[in-house]
This record gives structure tokens, sequence and C-alpha cells, in this order.
């Protein structure tokens, strides 16, 4: 379901793996620290929904004990860099974390509190968030959860139409959204967030406006409102190929993602990311702060086959950061170890323009913008005359009504939302080769 929001990760590792154990140990080894953030991904799924490109294949019961027990062995390879400090955030996804058994749940969670200091999130001013779909949370589950220091779910909703739900092959009842949602309350998880999904082929605006409503009633306090992207190598994208459906129009496409937007807004609901809503939105307690580490470009840890960690070079970040991927292959990572370290198909090396440009990628996509004066300086440092570019670039968007500067920050305006992307390489041009 997710990993990485908004981080791509492309460099110059081997797939095999034969090169990247080195270049993680090494990228984890000579991290700044303390790192305060964490990412665990979990394979396993009771079914491959067509859209989906995360690493991922149906449940096999039989494989998840020894999953963990290798999960908690990288994890105890990497927790020196997280010591000195308690965490901030964990955020569990894959996959569908909720598919592993309580017994298996329980020896994890128990290891996790042992290697980390969780003292922040057990008070409720950390986040630990499960990614978890509705036919899989149980109350047996969310109890095992709670009672191991997870605070916040996320529901993989995506619809409230069954129709939708079957282009989309996903596999529960609508109806189950509502009954698993109550089962995290009743289990003490305070905050409970919904993904949706919209521009399915087939769906109108009444009927996406329907699923916005249906969520806030039910009461969520933050919302992901994802649209659907046809991915390179998934079956969605080939079904679509061969002529199976019709994809949603782009001018629909835009309607649905500013209705979503407006009629949040009505209920307290800010957009603080392009597809992301929160109560009270960035700064009211309810945005998801794990994917602000990302957004923010800090660093984190990553566990599991196909996670995606960072960690900055060191206290400077100019410098940058090391970026790696563990290969996202199961037996490889069950049968590899170095150290406790896991295979890696990808590493990159701290680069100082690549950091500006991560930093711009992801920043013109939150609601408080870039730190202009910040930013250039950056740029410039890392590449003399960039930062005069960027600033060129950003007065000509701000001219043709895509980037508003304010207070010293660039934001991007509300024909800017739906343009972000553009935005975003349009300043990324600025510093090297985007």
């Amino acid at each position: 379901m997710n990993g990485p929001v908004g981080i791509t990760v492309s460099g110059s590792g081997r797939g095999d793996g034969s090169l990247g154990w080195t270049s993680a140990r090494a990228a984890v080894a000579g991290g700044h620290g303390p790192v305060r953030s964490l990412y665990v991904h979990t394979p396993f799924c009771v079914h491959k929904c067509h859209y989906c490109d995360f690493y991922s294949f149906v449940d096999q019961r039989d494989q998840q004990g020894a999953f963990v027990e290798r999960l908690i062995e990288e994890l105890r390879a990497q927790a020196p860099l997280a010591s000195g400090a308690p965490l901030r955030t964990i955020f569990v996804g894959g996959g569908t974390p909720s598919l592993l058994r309580e017994d298996v749940w329980r020896r994890l969670l128990s290891e996790m509190n042992g290697l980390f200091d969780l003292s922040l999130i057990r008070s409720g001013a950390g986040e630990f968030t499960v990614e978890c779909n509705p036919e899989s949370a149980t109350a047996e589950l969310l109890g095992v959860l709670r009672a191991g220091g997870v605070n916040r779910v996320s529901m993989g909703a995506q619809s409230f139409e069954a129709r939708h739900l079957r282009t989309l092959e996903r596999r529960h009842d609508p109806e189950r959204v509502a009954e698993a949602l109550d089962l995290a309350a009743r289990a003490g998880v305070e905050r409970r967030s919904i993904d949706l999904i919209y521009a399915v082929p087939g769906q109108t605006l009444a009927e996406w406006e329907a699923d916005v409503r249906r969520a806030l009633a039910l009461g969520t306090t933050h919302l992901s409102c994802y649209n659907l992207t046809y991915e390179p190598n998934t079956a969605m994208t080939v079904r679509l190929k061969r002529g199976e459906f019709t994809p949603v129009d782009d001018d629909l496409e835009a309607d649905m993602f500013e209705l979503a937007g407006a009629l949040l807004a009505e209920r307290g609901l800010e957009r603080y990311e392009v597809s992301n809503y929160a109560l009270g939105g960035i700064r009211g307690g309810q945005a998801c702060a794990h994917n602000l580490a990302y957004w923010r470009q800090e660093s984190w840890l990553a566990a599991g086959p196909s996670a995606s960690g960072h960690v900055w070079a060191g206290p400077d970040r100019r410098a940058g950061g090391h970026r790696w991927k563990n290969a996202p292959n199961l037996g490889a990572y069950l049968a590899q170890s170095d150290g406790g370290y896991a295979p890696v198909a990808e590493h990159e090396a701290p680069d100082r323009a690549r950091a500006v440009r991560e930093r711009i990628m992801t920043g013109v996509r939150l609601s408080e913008g870039l730190d202009a004066a910040e930013v250039m300086a950056d740029a410039e440092a890392a590449e003399p005359g960039s930062g005069t570019r960027l600033a060129a670039a950003a007065a000509e968007l701000e001219a043709d009504g895509w980037l508003a500067s304010a207070s010293g920050r660039w934001r991007v305006t509300a024909r800017g939302w739906l343009g972000a992307d553009f935005v975003a390489r349009k300043l990324m041009g600025c510093v090297g080769v985007a």
C-alpha cells in the first residue's frame, strides 16, 4: 500500500544485492544520528491488487515467523544509529501489515520496544502507524498493536462503492471499513486515517463525492486521496493497454481533485500535501508526522525487503545523505545477511545538488512550501549559478500564477496544487541535471 511517500530512489547499485550489502552498511554506519524515524515493510498480501506496484505477494503464513526473525536481525543492526534519542515516528507499511499473525506481531513489537526508545511514542507525543486492510483488522490484532505502542492506523478503504472496489480488485465489503475503524477506536488507537482512490475507470463525480462524504461521516481526522495511476509492470496497466477499460478524463480527474479539497475544507480538514488532508492542517496535530519526515528530507531507517532508507551524511545537510533500497526479494532477504544488513538493490551516495533537488521535489508539494532564501543559498553552494537560475524560475512561475512568494517562502497557489509536479520539475531543472 505505502512506502516512503514521494521519494524515488534511483542509483548505481546492482539489483542482485551483491554491491548493496557494503553500500547499506556504509550508509547506516556513516550516517549522522540519532535517526528519529523508522520504516518497516511487510510484503504479504491476501491478493495482489492490479494497480499496486509496491513489493508484495500473496500471503504465505508459513513464512511469517521466519520473516519477522530476519526483520528483528536487521533492526538490531540498525538500532545503534537511533540510540541517544527516542524515535519520533514509526510506519509499518506493505503489503498488508494487518495480515501478520497476532503472535508474530507480539514478537516483533516486544523486540522493537527493547531495541528502540519508544518513550515519545508511548507518551502520545510520537507516532506509530500501521497500515491495515478492513478485512484483516480484527479486534484481537488491534488490541495487540495498541499494547505494543501503535497509536495510529491507516485504513485502506479506497472506495465505498462495491463496483469500484471490484475494478481495483479490492476484496473487502465497503461496510467493513466502519467496523474496522470502530474496532481500532475500541482498542484505544486514537488516530485513524482513511485512504481513498479516485479517477477509477467508470467513476463519476457524484460517486467520488459520496466516497469523500462517507469517509467524513466516519469521523476521520486525516484523509489521503490518491488518484489512480497506471504504473509500469502492473496488471492494471496491462489491462489498460488491452483496452479493457477507459481511463477517467483529465478534466474529470481535476474536478475530483478540487471537489475533495472543497468538501474537506468545509469540515476543517486542510490540504497539507497534494494528496493529504488533516484536521487543522500541517500544524493541527493530525498530519502524518512520518510522511512529513520523508517530505522534509529528514533521516529514517528502513527494514524489510524493498524498504527505502535515508540518513544524512553529517550535521550539515548541504552535504546530502545516503539513500538505499533493500532488494525486493523475500527469498534473498531471508537467506542473505551481512551482520544483519539486508541485500540492497540500489544505493546513492551523498550529493549536494541532488539533496537540493529532492528538497524542492517534496517541498513544493507541502502547504508550508520552501524557505526561498535557504534553498537558493544551498543551490548556489552545490552549483554556482543555480541559485540565480532558481530565483528566475520562481519569478516566472509566480508571474504565471503557479507559485506565490510570501513571508520568505515559496508556496504553490490554488492552481499550483494541480500542477505541483510541473512546478517541481521547473525548479529542479535549475540545479544540476533533474
